[in-house]
């Protein structure tokens, strides 16, 4: 199956997918530095954003597991997706930012229930959607710090 440069650059998550370690992270880490593009906090581009990349993250998914196996490495389009699911609604501060990142690390790691059933799926539904819902225990998480955070410091 052939990818073309388009797919390999978004499916690779800006071709973090192809560093030899820590590939999830790297695709991440990218995913946090187009967030700090001012004006990309903006909720509604990042809903459409996240949207697309799903819509467009299956059939990509798709053709790289059909390439190099099952949940390859090489596909982080996935976790530019997690990251930015994470950081939608975000107060734009290093700490929140620095300390959702690390959340949405450990959730796409520990892959909570049912996340890790979700992995099980054939293709680019499997791929997408066990961190997507990594990215909405992540999304939860910081909501909830934040918010008790707010309160104690009232």
């Amino acid at each position: 199956m052939k990818i073309n440069f388009l797919e390999k650059l978004l499916g690779s998550g800006f071709y973090t997918g192809y560093i030899r370690f820590a590939s999830g992270t790297w695709g991440s880490l990218a995913a946090l530095i187009i967030y700090l593009v001012p004006g990309f906090e903006n909720p509604s581009l990042m809903i459409f954003l996240i949207s697309l990349f799903i819509l467009i993250g299956v059939p990509i998914g798709d053709k790289f597991e059909a390439l190099y196996g099952k949940d390859p490495k090489e596909c982080t389009i996935d976790e530019v997706v997690g990251m930015w699911i994470t950081l939608l609604f975000l107060p734009k501060k290093i700490w929140w930012i620095v300390l959702a990142f690390l959340i949405w690390r450990a959730m796409d790691i520990v892959k909570p229930f049912p996340a890790r059933k979700l992995e099980s799926i054939k293709g680019g539904w499997g791929i997408m959607l066990d961190d997507v819902m990594a990215a909405i225990y992540s999304f939860i998480s910081i909501q909830l710090i934040i918010y008790f955070f707010n309160i104690m410091v009232k």
